[in-house]
């Protein structure tokens, strides 16, 4: 191990998440045990315990008791909508989704700063809704730099029935690992109000996501609107 002032398990958490971004475990995929990790990064198993308890915290490992650690995928049944806190009053549950379309464009100033690209260097946008209870609840735009996104479609998207972030995962290798967002109160538009059914003017609220992959990249912006008469925001605070 290369000298530093880290500590050792903050060292081989970098490591591991080097790993990570290099492609060396895909999401989904089993780390070697704490013994083969320990000697890998001449370390002490408790050592790499706590780096892996620091990383599973960070939600890029999933810790299972008598399987071993697996890297975090979206693909997993109980993480579709990880980033989506929007939560039914009711019983109801789930989303279903009808996109409204797919293109590349060149990114605007604000996209390319917020993404860390060249001004007008190409985007993909995508804009779709998502229902609830046979009704719009949520409006969203989403922007990717087309370099890390390539042959995204219509038809691609279409074609996948899952969380949009598996299908960047299995075909992509992007792997969002975190997001920030901002919330503030919106009237709705002409536009909004007639996708989501609302009234022009209705309030609305709006949920700007930057989602990052390994390394802290900005790979995703996300504008969304979300009709919250009959749901509500949760965010758990810890």
């Amino acid at each position: 191990m290369p000298k530093s002032p880290a500590p050792l398990y903050e060292q081989i958490r970098q490591l591991i998440v080097a790993a990570l971004a290099a492609g060396e475990w895909r999401p989904g995929d089993a780390l070697p045990s704490e013994a083969a990790l320990a000697a890998r990064f001449g370390a002490s198993p408790g050592t790499v315990r706590r780096a892996l308890d620091e990383l599973a915290a960070e939600h890029l490992v999933d810790r299972r008791q008598g399987s071993g650690t697996f890297v975090s995928t979206h693909a997993a049944p109980r993480e579709p909508f990880r980033f989506l806190r929007l939560v039914a009053d009711d019983e109801a549950r789930g989303f279903s989704r009808e996109l409204l379309g797919c293109r590349r464009v060149r990114a605007t100033a604000e996209v390319a700063r917020t993404l860390g690209l060249r001004t007008a260097e190409p985007v993909i946008e995508v804009r779709r809704l998502l229902h609830r209870r046979d009704r719009p609840v949520v409006l969203d735009e989403l922007w990717l730099p087309e370099r890390q996104f390539e042959g995204l479609t219509t038809e691609v998207l279409e074609a996948h029935a899952g969380a949009l972030y598996a299908l960047f995962e299995a075909r992509f290798g992007v792997h969002m690992v975190r997001a920030e967002e901002k919330l503030r109160a919106v009237a709705a538009t002409p536009e909004a109000a007639r996708l989501l059914g609302v009234e022009e003017g209705e309030p609305l609220l709006s949920v700007e996501r930057l989602a990052f992959t390994y390394g802290d990249r900005p790979v995703e912006l996300r504008r969304g609107l979300y009709h919250t008469a009959s749901d509500h925001y949760r965010n758990d605070l810890n």
